[in-house]
Formats: C-alpha cells, structure tokens, sequence
C-alpha cells in the first residue's frame, strides 16, 4: 500500500514492510523497519494473551523514548489494541490514577523508570521490557498471529493533556488522527526515504506521535530516537544521523540557542524544524544560527483547533485565521471584532477583541475524552469546539494567542491576557524566559506577575527603563511583582506550569521585585 493510501497506522506500518535500509536508529543501534514489523507482530500475539478480551484492551507504556515504545506502539496497531502513554513527571497516586482511568490491563515500564512504579496499588501486572521475563515472554512459540484491520475512526492511543490547568484528561487518538498529520507533514515538507526524522520529544505526548514517529513512517525514512531531549547533545546526533527533520514542543529552541555558539553551527544536515509554542525570538534566532527552515504552528492534543504558520506572518501572529475557525465571546457567543491599534503598536480594544478559539463547523479531529463527559460537555458545545485558548485576530486576519481561558487576569476591570505581556517581555535582552500570571488583589482583582529566567543579574532600573520605552505595553499590563527565577516547573513536555507559579505567588525562595511608582525594589 502507497503511504497515500493509508487510513490507519496499521496502514503506515505495512507500507514499511520490504524497508531494509531504512528504520530506527537508538544510540549505537539500528532496527530496520522490516524487522520493526516483525518485532510488532510478535508483541501483537503476546498482547492477545495478556489483555482480556471483555475488558477495554488498553496496555500502558512507562517509558523513556527507547525502541520498545515503538515497537508496542506497532503491536497496538496491527492488533487492535490501545496504547496508553503514561507522563514519566507522573508520581505515586497521581500516576496511579491515570493508570485506572485509562483502564490499564498491564503496565510495561523498563529499568530506568521502574522504580516509579515502586509501592503503587495498581491492581494490574507490570511487566519490565528489560526483564529475562520479557525476553521469555517474547522467545514463547504461538500460533500465527492474525493481524486485525482497523478502522480510521478506531481508538490507537490515549494521550494524557499536560495538566498545566488541572488534572489530566486522557484523549482518545484514533488511527486517523495519528496518521492523518504523518501525511500531510511529510508531504508538506517532501519527505522521503533517503531522509531522517528525529524524535526526542516523550513519545507518550501527541506531538512525537503526531509530528515525528508517524511522519517517518509515512514518508518511509528513518528516524533517530534519543532516550530524553538533550540541548547539548541535538547539534551532534543532528550531524552523527544526518538528521533532515526534527519536531519540538515547548521550549527546545531555546534550550539549544542557550548552548555555546560556534562559527560552524550552519553546517548541518537540518532542513526542516516543525512544531508548536516556539517564541517569535527563538524561531528567528534558531533559523538563522543553524541555516534551517523552522515552521512554528499552533494547535493541541486534542486537535479541534489547528493554525499553520504562514509566510510572511506579523512577529507574534500564530498565522491567518483558517476557514472554520472564529474567536467568539465565550458569554454571548458572538464574534469579536477585530483588533485595533493605536500609533504606538498598542491593543486598544483587548477585552472587546479578545476571545475563545472555536472551530464553528464541529470537533475537527477531536474524538474525545475517555470516560470523562463532563469534560467532552466543556468542549463541545451548541456543535462547536470550544478549545479553551484565548486570542485576537488583526484587520487582515492574522491570529495572536492571548493565553488560556483559565488564565485571564482582570485588573482594574479590564480583562487581559498574558500571552501578549510575555511577548512584550521576552523583547528585554535580560529575559531568557518569561511567564506571566495573575496575583490577587484586594483592591484592583489581579495584579500582573511575571516570572522570569535571566541571562544576567537583574538590574531594577535598567528593566523599569525598558518598560517606560515599550510603547505597546499598557499601564494595567505593567507586572506588579517580578519573581526572578533559576528555572520554572515544568511537564515534561517543557511547558511551564504557571499554576504552580500562581499558587507560590511571592513565597519562594527566589528573589522577588515589587513596583513602586515606575521604578522596582525589592520584596
């Protein structure tokens, strides 16, 4: 079958069937994608034994990226099966939970992360892939396996949210949702055999699914797996693997532009840099360090909503507004204006332009939530998607995130989001990294708080100087509080949890900056 051909990630994983010098490369070692197949297929037959046909047949994965994830991923396809990817930031009763709610039959985990499954009441067997018992497991001799054919619409995977806003939810990933974005990305960036994909984001998160381990496998090439993202080592698997293709979520760019520049850094393999949540800055800077085309688009787990990047974009703007897609008040449900903004570059009309992205025309690649009704109910409502992320759009229809729902901040009466104070922020050159939340007040509802990662020792003066030159910033989006951070907490996707920054607000350990009239000292 033609990749074009396929429906269903069964589909893609037959189409590498005579692929013998393409496949998956892990440190020193290389697994053709003929021989991944067969490895499936013997791991397909293993899970018919495990999983009880009368109960939901979902398995979980506590893993690192390692060749066995892929490999389990392949059993699930071609033998209906669903893969439940467990978050490895997860702890005790938390991981547990998410373990029971995805209604886990087995657990498979290997030796460096074993141990978080230590003293949990999980109810279900746990099998290390890097156990003798495994290796037994897989040396048993079974009837040959039938492979099944599943349905575009049938469920592959369950990918827990990052929980940045809550606890997770587990979405449901159907075979369509997985292997429709390998298509297009691999035709939209012409990817074929001869290149090399490299996956280093978890791959129990949709963006390695969905944008690096799908694509590969459409575009039949081979892929290069690194156990954990590495800054300091992406340059040198770039030019060890001859990467042509990479995929991000979250802040990477900037972890890699943190590392030592060298003249020779263009010289590489990299063509293409794909993902989401990358700042306008670190997109500029990464392209032009590495010579490489980084294409930054918007769009979640979920997938009721999606924004490609488009040519020729504002700086900030996620892209055009696609057809289907509105921002609508999230009280009268009506469509928000446009943006207006005066001489200086300044959102004058915020609260009235700013409002939910929503997908009019119904759940786009949604599929739901697994056994959560409450949560598919928030979402869908009156047959349109509601994504829960804030934004406006400028007369000519380019689209700016404002943040999340959860996160507006209300201050003096006005509604403002963060994403549009981050962005003003992250221009000061003493910022590496900014994240900006809402504080409670008793007099004005929220005070602005910003949270940030310097690149040097933060100088009270020279930063209030720079905010009195910013002509765009309005005196209800100047922060209150600067909270001046060695790291933030974050998912294990990179995103940062500005929750927990919000709940700490100023008692932290980190040094804390209050304002005083136009100038900053200290808490």
């Amino acid at each position: 079958m033609t990749a074009t051909l396929a429906r269903t990630v069964a589909d893609l994983l037959r189409g590498v069937t005579h692929s013998h010098s393409e496949g998956l490369y892990f440190e020193d070692r290389f697994l053709s994608w003929s021989d991944h197949l067969r490895a499936s297929l013997q791991r397909a037959a293993v899970l018919d034994d495990l999983l009880d046909p009368e109960r939901p047949r979902h398995f979980g994965v506590l893993m690192d990226n390692v060749p066995e994830f892929s490999l389990l991923a392949g059993a699930a396809a071609l033998s209906g099966a669903v893969l439940v990817g467990l978050n490895t930031t997860r702890r005790g009763d938390a991981l547990a939970r998410d373990a029971a709610l995805a209604d886990c039959q087995v657990i498979f985990t290997e030796n460096s992360r074993s141990d978080l499954l230590d003293g949990l009441l999980l109810g279900v067997p746990v099998i290390n892939v890097d156990s003798v018992e495994w290796a037994d497991m897989l040396s048993v001799q079974r009837p040959s396996f039938e492979q099944v054919t599943p349905e575009p619409d049938d469920l592959f995977m369950l990918i827990f949210t990052s929980g940045t806003s809550g606890d997770p939810k587990a979405v449901r990933c159907t075979h369509a949702k997985i292997t429709g974005p390998g298509l297009m990305l691999a035709e939209r960036f012409s990817l074929y055999p001869d290149d090399v994909v490299y996956l280093s984001m978890p791959m129990f998160h949709s963006n390695a699914m969905m944008a690096a381990w799908s694509v590969a496998l459409a575009a039949r090439s081979s892929i290069v797996l690194r156990r954990r993202f590495s800054a300091s080592h992406f340059l040198a698997d770039v030019r060890r693997y001859g990467v042509t293709y990479a995929n991000y979520v979250g802040k990477p760019l900037s972890y890699v532009l943190a590392t030592p520049e060298e003249p020779d850094d263009a010289d590489n393999t990299l063509r293409v840099m794909y993902g989401n949540e990358g700042s306008a800055p670190a997109v500029a800077a990464f392209s032009r360090r590495f010579g490489t085309q980084v294409v930054d688009g918007f769009g979640s787990t979920e997938g009721g909503v999606a924004i490609s990047a488009t040519p020729g974009s504002p700086p900030g703007a996620l892209g055009r507004l696609p057809a289907g897609i509105a921002i609508l008040d999230p009280e009268s449900g009506l469509p928000c204006p446009p943006a207006e903004f005066d001489a200086s570059g300044r959102l004058v009309n915020a609260e009235a332009a700013t409002g939910e992205l929503v997908n009019v025309n119904g759940p786009g690649a949604f599929a739901g939530y697994y056994d959560n009704p409450e949560a598919d109910a928030e979402r869908i409502r009156d047959g349109k998607y509601w994504s829960g992320d804030l934004a406006y759009r400028d007369a000519d229809g380019f689209v700016y995130f404002a943040g999340r729902s959860t996160g507006w901040l209300r201050v003096d009466g006005e509604n403002l989001g963060s994403a549009p104070i981050e962005r003003i922020l992250l221009r000061y050159d003493g910022f590496a990294e900014v994240s900006v939340y809402a504080v409670p007040d008793a007099e004005v509802g929220d005070r602005v708080m910003a949270a940030v990662v310097p690149t040097r020792e933060f100088d009270p003066v020279d930063f209030a100087e720079f905010l009195d030159a910013q002509t765009d910033l309005g005196p209800k989006q100047r922060p209150t509080l600067v909270r001046v951070c060695t790291e933030f907490p974050r998912t294990a996707t990179f995103k940062v949890l500005t929750r927990t920054l919000s709940a700490q607000r100023w008692n932290c350990a980190d040094p804390v900056w209050v304002r005083e009239g136009t100038g900053y000292s200290r808490l």
